[in-house]
């Protein structure tokens, strides 16, 4: 492919930046609004599963669309689609219609991580499209614009309201007009047969007869246990701490990340898959270690959880997306990577969130003003979660495991 202009990579960039600025805007502080509204139990779990379970059914959408309409119409229609369903669960007066409504805009947005993927490789060079990628997690950092611009000129807090999903919204249809200027992108598999069971990546199952295999999935996908009470949850105790900003404050563990993601390929060259998976649970053993030491009278320490963010991604889930990678045989390899999104940010996540937001309710006392929650309880249930995955890993899993697995069924 000839070399990008200098249009198309401002173009291509502008895209990243909006689509993940738009879903940053209202998801990290989603627990601390719901929080406030009365919203409990399983109404809560599934709210904040709505993202996860639009990644189980968002590569049915793509296999669809990929074969039938060029890429940069699909996803602006999704934008509009998604600004329309965020602006309507602004205004939602019940809990099941603001469930109903985002879980409907998540089915327009999850797909569009990809869309974006496919978009800019198709009009990049393979070796840029980490340069196009990066301002994704700009735009994820940058939507702490909203919270910072209320309060220092407003002198209000939009934490834990409603106008969070606004600001998505209007970041949607912004992402949409700036979708009409984008180079066509053909639909890349027009003319192949469709097929569900490509789709969902199940071909990539027989890997799992690989035990040593299986019990990585295993443990990436117990790990999102931990990782969703900070990630869905973790907006909730910071507001309840008085934190002031709280989606900007949380976003500078995307700040971070985009510097650890650096380390990523050293650590891996220098210490192996193993070790590297093991900086990213170990990362996140430190992280429930700060928040428990916060409790003590450190509050110091909640920042360093929030740092953490940046190691936990980068070295667990980017190292074991190396990882699937060398252990998927050739014809293999796309199916693997989405077999590991699917149990990671689909059931993985999935699964966290409904195991978190049960471990709040035990931990809780009282209702509505009089409410108190056992944090420190809350913290120390996920230090013994993820030392026990630590360990595990430490003690089971092979260093140089790295022979094909379907090759071992």
């Amino acid at each position: 492919m000839e070399q990008i202009t200098v249009t198309k990579r401002i173009q291509l960039s502008a895209m990243m930046f909006l689509q993940y600025m738009l879903f940053a805007a209202w998801f990290t502080q989603l627990a601390s609004y719901l929080d406030k509204i009365g919203v409990e139990g399983t109404m809560k779990a599934l709210i904040v599963s709505s993202m996860a379970i639009g990644s189980l059914v968002s590569p049915i959408f793509c296999m669809f669309a990929d074969r039938h309409f060029a890429s940069q119409k699909v996803l602006m229609v999704l934008n509009i689609v998604c600004a329309i369903l965020l602006f309507a669960a602004a205004k939602a007066t019940t809990p099941i219609l603001l469930f109903v409504l985002l879980l409907l805009a998540m089915f327009c947005y999850m797909p569009t991580w990809s869309l974006t993927s496919a978009i800019a490789m198709a009009n990049c060079p393979s070796e840029q499209f980490a340069w196009i990628r990066v301002f994704g997690s700009i735009g994820w950092f940058a939507s702490g614009i909203f919270s910072f611009v209320a309060l220092k000129f407003f002198k209000t807090t939009i934490d834990a309201t409603a106008i969070p999903l606004l600001c998505g919204a209007g970041t949607a249809v912004v992402a949409a007009i700036l979708n009409l200027t984008l180079p066509n992108t053909p639909p890349p598999a027009k003319g192949k047969p469709a097929s569900v069971v490509d789709a969902l990546s199940l071909r990539a199952l027989t890997m799992l007869g690989d035990m040593r295999f299986a019990f990585f999935m295993l443990i990436c996908l117990l790990a999102m246990i931990p990782f969703t009470m900070y990630f869905s949850l973790g907006s909730q105790f910071f507001k309840a701490q008085g934190f002031e900003m709280v989606t900007a404050t949380m976003n500078w563990g995307q700040f971070v990340e985009m510097f650890l993601m650096l380390l990523v390929p050293i650590s891996l060259a220098k210490f192996g898959i193993k070790w590297t998976i093991a900086i990213g649970l170990g990362a996140q053993l430190v992280r429930f270690l700060a928040f428990w030491g916060g409790g003590q009278g450190y509050a110091n320490l909640y920042f360093l959880s929030i740092l953490l963010h940046g190691a936990i991604f980068g070295f667990l889930i980017v190292g074991g997306q190396v990882y699937v990678d060398k252990k998927a045989p050739a014809e293999l390899k796309a199916q693997g990577q989405g077999l590991f999104g699917l149990m990671v940010f689909g059931i993985g996540m999935l699964i966290g969130n409904f195991v978190n937001v049960k471990l709040i309710d035990h931990f809780t006392t009282g209702a509505d003003a009089a409410k108190i929650i056992d944090w420190n309880g809350i913290w120390i249930v996920q230090i013994v979660i993820s030392v026990v995955l630590l360990a595990a890993l430490l003690v089971f899993f092979k260093q140089n495991d790295t022979k094909p697995a379907a090759q071992k069924v």
